[in-house]
């Protein structure tokens, strides 16, 4: 059996750079919504780190000595009640596993630990399986809170 792991990691980490870079890859070559294409952004590595957010890496262990990195994902204040998950992403070959469900409710656990009372997310149109996880776990759509143009979807659940 597989046990997930949520280990906090600095965004400019090596390896949480490398999966940032698959991240937004992956959205650069799936991305319909603008004719000038995805602007990458890196997240500021202050902005993911105790008191003011936190960025996981997620793996997967089925033995001691044998561990698989599966993803990543982040959260962190907007303000005193808002926490915004940012760059929820899983490795093709983990999909469809659980493990996106599990690091969503591991960031809003991280959500409530820094104070926030809601988390708040935007997404993009192409990013099906995404909505569907969103609403699924409870995320209604809500008016747009930022100016991402990357974003077509904004998403809200109360913490």
């Amino acid at each position: 059996m597989r046990v997930l792991q949520f280990v906090p990691t600095p965004t400019d980490d090596p390896l949480a750079r490398e999966l940032l870079t698959e991240y937004f890859t992956s959205r650069q070559l799936g991305f319909i919504s603008r004719p000038e294409g995805y602007r990458v952004v890196f997240p500021d590595t202050a902005a993911f780190l105790p008191p003011a957010g936190v960025f996981f890496v997620v793996t997967a262990a089925s033995t001691e000595a044998e561990s698989r990195v599966l993803g990543c994902g982040g959260i962190r204040l907007l303000d005193a009640e808002r926490a915004e998950i940012k760059h929820l992403w899983i490795r093709e070959h983990a999909r469809g596993l659980g493990a996106g469900r599990a690091l969503l409710l591991a960031l809003e656990e991280a959500g409530r630990g820094l104070g926030a009372r809601t988390a708040v997310l935007d997404t993009n149109q192409s990013l099906t399986a995404a909505q569907q996880l969103y609403r699924s776990t409870g995320y209604l759509e809500i008016e747009p809170y930022n100016d991402n143009p990357n974003a077509t979807h904004w998403f809200q659940k109360p913490l």
